[in-house]
């Protein structure tokens, strides 16, 4: 197969530290011989547009600035590619002598690398393609997790600290809902920051549960009772036994028409409105007499926040970019992943596997993270995710 030019692109939500992927990959691939190292903006739309920006010859400067930038420097879409995307792709990627995609995001973004991958093959053209993992929802399948997980995580870890700490000043019920459509990943981060089991929060509640309202109103009041106070982390896709999202279930039965916006996938909008929220706020409100109850939603917050990102994640990020550079040195397509090594410190190899087990699917939080007998987390996970944040730092002390 000709050499030809390299592309990437960068898909989904950002994170703290895409670009460390992007810088990973541009360092490598400038010592590859690739014809030319090309930058798409805004991921596959940009590519069908022609929309390119030369990588070949940044110097060390700018890699370092664009390392330490959070979100996606060259700009990220939302886009499953057609046939007809595929084939009209294909046919700029002959036009322009480009051999080597590579692509930067969750489970979709591998989606996109694997059917751009197999459309070229019905094509009957030779190109390699790989994906290059990102996420902070930390779902991708055979991976042990996420770049941009141990930002967010850490983010979200200090971010309860703190909230914790107000609302041990001025006591009350504090819901705070994450993101995490189908999997808890980001909202049992809550729990890396405590010391105690007096700290919040007290409940988490995850997708991988099934929610039941009566039940959330019943553990909030136990908790408020006892200790007068009461944090509680939610994710955004909590619900019922058939799968169905808690805001849509409760729309549905009140009438509130809370649950009709859908994204450009499809999928019902979830925290983003604050609907979540506002709406376990009023129920918790009504079931709780005299009770101060707020509620906050993270948003987007939690996916690009500089000044707390992870030294173990960046480090990891890069190395993930450079190493899709190696491994299509090696062979023609494929997902790099994460391995971790159990040994006295913390070490994660990386390594790459076929594009089609990473492809569309997600991975829930495994049983053994999570508690059996309450709403919340097991030390187990507490051993997973704490180096993936390079460290929680500990809190001041309070009198009350």
């Amino acid at each position: 197969m000709p050499k030809g030019k390299a592309i990437i692109g960068q898909s989904g939500g950002p994170t703290a530290v895409i670009n460390k992927s992007l810088v990973g990959f541009i360092k490598e691939a400038v010592q590859a011989d690739f014809d030319q190292v090309i930058g798409a903006r805004h991921g596959l739309q940009g590519m069908l547009k022609k929309d390119f920006v030369d990588l070949s010859s940044l110097n060390e400067s700018q890699l370092y600035g664009i390392g330490k930038t959070p979100a996606a420097a060259l700009g990220s879409v939302r886009k499953k590619p057609t046939d007809k995307d595929i084939e009209q792709l294909v046919e700029i990627f002959e036009q322009e002598g480009i051999r080597n995609f590579f692509y930067i995001g969750g489970n979709d973004s591998a989606e996109t690398a694997n059917l751009v991958s197999e459309g070229a093959k019905k094509i009957g053209y030779e190109m390699k393609a790989f994906h290059i993992p990102k996420t902070i929802d930390n779902d991708l399948l055979e991976t042990d997790h996420c770049p941009g997980y141990g930002s967010a995580a850490r983010f979200v870890a200090h971010a309860f600290q703190g909230d914790d700490a107000d609302n041990r000043s001025l006591k009350g019920i504090k819901i705070n809902v994450l993101m995490g459509r189908h999997a808890g990943w980001l909202t049992a981060a809550s729990t890396l920051g405590k010391s105690n089991e007096n700290d919040g929060p007290h409940l988490v509640y995850v997708p991988e549960k099934v929610f039941k309202i009566e039940n959330f109103l019943k553990e909030v009041k136990e908790v408020y009772d006892s200790l007068g106070r009461c944090v509680v982390a939610v994710s955004e896709g909590i619900h019922n036994e058939n799968g169905e999202y808690f805001l849509q279930t409760y729309a549905k039965e009140s009438g509130s028409g809370l649950a009709g916006k859908k994204d450009s996938h499809g999928n019902v909008q979830l925290s983003g409105s604050g609907a979540l929220g506002d709406t376990l706020t009023n129920l918790v409100s009504e079931h709780i007499d005299g009770a101060r109850v707020r509620a906050d939603t993270f948003g987007y917050l939690q996916r690009s926040f500089l000044a707390d990102v992870s030294e173990v994640d960046a480090e990891e990020a890069e190395r993930v970019g450079q190493y899709a550079v190696v491994a299509s040195q090696e062979r023609d397509s494929g997902s790099v992943v994460l391995k971790r090594q159990f040994s006295e410190k913390y070490f994660c190899d990386v390594d790459v596997v076929d594009l089609h087990k990473v492809a569309k699917h997600t991975k829930d939080m495994p049983p053994e993270f999570l508690d059996e007998t309450k709403p919340y987390v097991t030390n187990d996970f507490f051993e997973y995710a704490m180096p993936l944040t390079g460290g929680i730092e500990p809190k001041t002390q309070l009198f009350v």
